[in-house]
């Protein structure tokens, strides 16, 4: 995987990095890693994904929740599992986001937060 700045690059830590591969490893599309350092109280990442539909949305999800606990990163709150529509899981110093596209594109988290700086995570 490889990080390409959109505007600001910065350097995320290992845990929001590794949450964006495992979103990859599920062929996730669309990562994002926002950096909400200084412009949010409420956590200081966001990783952003796009599954193709319900059920991808769920597996990515479910990987990044496995995977993240055999690693020692438990999240805190999750909320979204069942539908499949929009993932949300609080690792509280970041957040992972995985959505379906007609939700991802009506909610627009990195439009919301578009003064954070970005990173796109790229599958090689």
């Amino acid at each position: 995987m490889r990080l390409v700045p959109l505007h600001d690059p910065f350097d995320p830590p290992a845990a929001v990095v590794r949450a964006a591969e495992l979103a990859l490893e599920r062929k996730a599309q669309d990562v994002l890693i926002l950096d909400l350092q200084g412009i949010s109280s409420a956590t200081d990442f966001f990783v952003i994904a796009t599954g193709t539909s319900d059920i991808q949305v769920k597996a990515v999800s479910d990987h990044v929740i496995e995977e993240s606990k055999k690693e020692g990163q438990r999240p805190d709150h999750v909320e979204g599992l069942r539908t499949g529509r929009w993932v949300l899981m609080d690792f509280i110093d970041f957040v992972v986001h995985v959505f379906h596209p007609d939700a991802r594109e009506f909610y627009q988290l990195e439009t919301l937060w578009g003064d954070a700086p970005t990173l796109e995570a790229v599958d090689e």
